[in-house]
């Protein structure tokens, strides 16, 4: 029987009474922070159109949908523990608590990589897509957007909301216009259902599609790291969820009328050639104006994604910090009796992103083919490896977790059905790395990935293992969530 944190647990002395900003966040606040990491606009200018050209999966709307299932059923466990336990740190506090201390801490040094991985990549691709557009080097530009994170992240989170908020909602007004763009003119003249064709996914490629959409989901599960500042708990598991579903339609919409556009035979064609001008050439269609709109669009969806993620990772540092698995300095930047922001956290990636950013320029690596490539595959596998570990510690949570009336759905029979699909994808992901990365048939180069996440669970097993020995206080206290309400008076917000 695993050694859970929990009820039962001897009290950390040492833990620092220090909280978030309480009762901030609505549930259209949550589910616009998931949404825009997972920034729609970016999955239809980059992830659909790399899909189609380097899978040539045709019925990629199907794929998109039935990876949209899985995510779901996955999050249905993870949200339930995240409601129930309150942790900023979401799956170090749910596998500490459903599968044991040492696991959580493992888990919260995985979860800090992999979302430190999709966070800086996406400095490579704006950098990159800055440099081409008005010219420079990237990494001028990933400096510049690596200042403007900096500074919104350290401010209280309602002001990134807002940010996050418009750029979302002109993100999807662009797909909603691209869709009818697509579907007005077919390109064999009449609409065409291959997209959602079984048939269609038995195919070479299928893995490598599956994979890609699982990365085009990362980002859903934000919302679990602000339980803590939710006006309502339970708005958590509707804002992921819902998230997840809104998300999933979006993407398979937009696959299918891209494939309509220009031919479900020839997208992955017309994908594969630059001179093809996807997604931009079908948004034309309707006008110059679209064109540019979505253009500018892109560059601050970007922007607000890696600030969504710069988010959720100082969420992370903060709370481990406050409970002395990090250093305890961590959680008290900013103030000695509450933060309406984590501003060591914050710093912390900060620093931690400059200096991987500055790593890869004087390297000379590309920006894009190995800086965004390579960092955004073992953030988004890391990230489903947490999903697969967070469901399942839902199964085995204690009553004393999972609460006076715990729901069949909700505790046993979605987290199985979400293990079991997602260990197929996983499965997917890991076999096709090779393919995502561009390595050589053969190569034994992409598993290095995997072998990093491992070692990072290792490792945090072994720390926590330390504390186990010589900080006995501290590790007990691995995974207890937020202080008690009335050891920390609440700020006066307005809230989102």
């Amino acid at each position: 029987m695993p050694e859970r944190a929990g009820a039962g647990a001897a009290v950390n002395t040492t833990h620092v009474q220090v909280a978030l900003a309480r009762r901030t966040l609505t549930p259209f606040g949550l589910w616009a922070l998931g949404a825009a990491a997972s920034a729609p606009l970016v999955v239809l200018a980059g992830g659909i159109v790399a899909t189609y050209a380097t899978t040539k999966v045709t019925a990629l709307p199907l794929t998109f949908v039935l990876v949209a299932g899985t995510v779901a059923l996955l999050a249905v466990g993870y949200t339930a523990m995240a409601r129930q336990l309150g942790h900023p740190a979401a799956y170090y506090g749910i596998l500490a608590n459903g599968l044991g201390r040492g696991w959580g801490v493992a888990a919260g040094l995985v979860a800090l990589v992999a979302y430190n991985g999709i966070q800086i990549s996406l400095y490579g691709l704006f950098g990159a897509t800055m440099a081409g557009a008005l010219g420079g080097s990237w990494w001028v530009w990933a400096g510049i957007a690596l200042a403007v994170v900096g500074v919104l992240g350290v401010r209280a989170i309602m002001l990134s909301i807002r940010v996050l908020a418009t750029v979302l909602g002109v993100s999807l007004l662009v797909v909603a216009v691209f869709v009818l763009a697509g579907l007005w003119q077919p390109a064999d003249g009449e609409v065409s259902w291959a997209g959602f064709d079984a048939s269609g996914l038995a195919v070479s490629g299928i893995g490598g599609a599956v994979a890609l959409c699982v990365a085009a989901f990362m980002g859903v599960d934000a919302p679990g790291s602000f339980v803590e500042e939710a006006i309502d708990r339970r708005s958590v598991s509707r804002a992921t969820v819902a998230a997840v579903l809104v998300l999933g339609g979006v993407y398979a919409l937009a696959a299918w009328a891209m494939g309509i556009a220009v031919g479900p035979d020839t997208v992955a064609e017309v994908a594969a050639d630059p001179a093809g001008g996807l997604p931009f050439a079908v948004l034309e269609r309707a006008g110059g104006l679209w064109v540019a709109l979505a253009s500018v669009a892109l560059i601050f969806a970007v922007l607000t994604s890696m600030l969504a993620f710069h988010a959720v990772i100082s969420r992370y540092v903060f709370a481990m910090a406050r409970e002395g698995v990090l250093p305890v300095g961590l959680a008290h930047t900013g103030s000695t009796t509450r933060v309406n922001a984590p501003r060591g956290g914050s710093l912390s990636q900060t620093t931690v992103a400059a200096l991987v950013v500055g790593a890869f320029a004087l390297s000379g690596a590309d920006p894009m083919a190995v800086m965004f490539t390579w960092l955004s595959t073992v953030g988004a596998m890391g990230l489903l490896c947490l999903l697969l570990a967070a469901s399942v510690a839902a199964m085995t949570a204690p009553a004393s977790v999972r609460g006076p009336q715990p729901g069949v759905w909700q505790w046993r029979l979605a987290p199985a059905l979400g293990v079991l699909g997602g260990s197929v994808v996983l499965v997917a992901m890991v076999g096709n790395v090779g393919s995502l990365l561009g390595a050589a048939p053969g190569s034994l180069y992409p598993f290095l990935l995997p072998a990093i996440l491992a070692a990072v669970a290792v490792a945090g097993r072994m720390w926590a293992g330390h504390l186990r020995r010589r900080r006995p206080e501290i590790y007990a206290g691995i995974g207890r969530g937020t202080p008690k309400t009335h050891a920390i008076p609440d700020a006066i917000h307005v809230s989102i």
